[in-house]
C-alpha cells in the first residue's frame, strides 16, 4: 500500500491545506466586493511587519499555545478534551484568588503561585468529567462541552455576586495588587532591544514555550508518556499489559485541563491584571484546530498557536483599516479548520496519488 514519505504527512499536507484555504478566503473576500491582495497585505503589515503587531501576535500565540497543549496530550490518550474553554476559565478564577488574597513579596513569587493555581483550578474543573469517562463511560466530548456552560454561568456569578468591589458596576475583579505585575517583552533584557514600546505579550510566552518542550519529554521520553500513548493506540493492548485505563485517564485529562487553565497566566495576569468576564475569549476552540493542524505535537502546535495568533491580530487589523468586517477572521479560521482537520485525509489522498505516479512510473509502451 502506497503512503506519504513523513516529511511530506508533517509538512507538506498542512502547507497545501493552508493554500486551499487561502484560495477559498480570497474568493470569499471578492465575493463580497473587496481586494483579497489588500486584505493580505493589512495582516501581514499589521501583524508581522512592526514590533507593535508582534507583540500582539505572540500575546494571542501563547494563550493558543497552552490551549493547543491542552487538547494534544487528551489526544495522544485517545481522549478528546473539548473543555479547554471552561477550564481556562477556572483558570482565571485560580489566578484572581491567588493574587487578590495572597500578600505576595515579589512577583516572580506571585507567578509561581498564580501559575499552580491556574493548574490546580484547571485540572479539578476537569476531574468530574474525567471520573465519569474512566468509571461510569460517559462519553469525555459531551461532558466537557457541558462542563464549558457550567463554568461560564459559575464565573458569572463569582464575577457578579462575589469578587466585584463594592460599587463597581463592571463584573470584574478588581486590579490585581502592583507587585504581582508580571514583566512584559518590552520590560526583560533583550527583549526591550525589540520591543521598544508596552506590548501585551509577557513572560509567559516563555513560560508556554518550556511547557512545550515540557510535554515533549513527557511524552516521549518517560514511563508515563508511554503508557498514555499506549493506551491512546490501543485500550485493549494497554489493559492486557497491566496499564490501568483509570489511572491513564485521571492523568491525562487532568494535565490536559491544567495546561488549559494556565492560559490565564499570560491574559489574566499578563495583560489585564485582573478578571473579567469570558476572559478565555474562544481560545479554548481555537486549541483543538492548533491541536489538530500541528499534528498533535509540541513543536508543531507552537508553529499552529503562531499562525493562529496571525491571523487573530491580522483580522483585528482588517476590522480596522479596511471596510473588511472582523468576522473575516473567523471565517478564515473556519476555513483553515475545515482543510486541517475535515478535509485532511482529502489531501493526503491526493499527495498519495501524486507520490505513488513517481514511485511507480508506468512502464514505457504499457497498455
Amino acid at each position: 500500500m502506497d503512503r506519504l514519505p513523513r516529511w511530506a504527512d508533517l509538512a507538506l499536507v498542512p502547507l497545501i491545506s493552508l493554500l486551499l484555504a487561502a484560495i477559498i478566503s480570497a474568493l470569499v473576500i471578492l465575493a463580497i466586493g473587496q481586494d483579497p491582495w489588500e486584505a493580505i497585505t493589512v495582516m501581514v503589515q499589521g501583524s508581522l511587519m512592526s514590533a507593535y503587531g508582534w507583540g500582539y501576535t505572540l500575546y494571542y500565540t501563547t494563550s493558543f499555545i497552552f490551549t493547543g497543549l491542552c487538547v494534544t496530550i487528551a489526544f495522544h490518550a485517545g481522549l478528546f478534551n473539548i473543555g479547554g474553554e471552561g477550564q481556562a476559565q477556572l483558570g482565571g478564577l485560580g489566578v484572581a484568588l491567588a493574587c487578590l488574597f495572597i500578600p505576595w513579596p515579589h512577583w516572580s513569587l506571585a507567578l509561581i503561585g498564580a501559575s499552580l493555581a491556574a493548574a490546580a483550578f484547571g485540572a479539578a474543573w476537569i476531574a468530574i468529567p474525567a471520573w465519569l469517562q474512566a468509571r461510569r463511560g460517559s462519553h469525555i466530548v459531551i461532558t466537557t462541552i457541558m462542563f464549558n456552560y457550567i463554568a461560564s454561568s459559575l464565573m458569572i456569578f463569582m464575577l457578579v455576586d462575589v469578587l466585584r468591589p463594592p460599587g463597581q458596576q463592571d463584573p470584574s475583579t478588581a486590579n490585581f495588587p502592583a507587585v504581582t505585575h508580571i514583566p512584559s517583552l518590552d520590560e526583560l533584557p533583550l527583549f526591550n532591544l525589540i520591543f521598544t514600546k508596552p506590548v501585551p505579550a509577557n513572560i509567559s510566552l516563555l513560560i508556554a514555550l518550556a511547557v512545550a518542550a515540557g510535554v515533549w519529554v513527557l511524552l516521549w521520553h518517560t514511563r508515563l508518556g508511554y503508557q498514555i500513548r499506549a493506551f491512546g493506540k490501543s485500550e485493549a493492548g494497554a489493559r492486557y499489559a497491566g496499564i490501568s485505563a483509570t489511572k491513564i485517564t485521571m492523568i491525562a485529562l487532568m494535565l490536559s485541563g491544567a495546561l488549559a487553565g494556565m492560559m490565564a497566566i499570560n491574559n489574566v495576569m499578563g495583560e489585564a491584571e485582573r478578571l473579567v468576564g469570558n476572559s478565555a475569549s474562544g481560545a479554548g476552540f481555537i486549541g483543538i484546530a492548533v491541536a489538530l493542524m500541528g499534528r498533535n505535537h509540541p513543536i508543531g502546535v507552537v508553529l499552529a498557536a503562531l499562525l493562529f495568533g496571525f491571523l487573530f491580530q491580522g483580522g483585528a487589523e482588517l476590522g480596522m483599516w479596511t471596510k473588511i468586517p472582523i468576522e473575516m477572521r473567523i471565517v478564515v479560521q473556519g476555513l483553515v479548520i475545515l482543510f486541517t482537520g475535515a478535509l485532511d485525509m482529502m489531501v493526503r489522498m491526493m499527495l498519495t496519488r501524486i507520490f505513488a505516479l513517481f514511485r511507480n512510473p508506468r512502464p514505457v509502451g504499457a497498455a
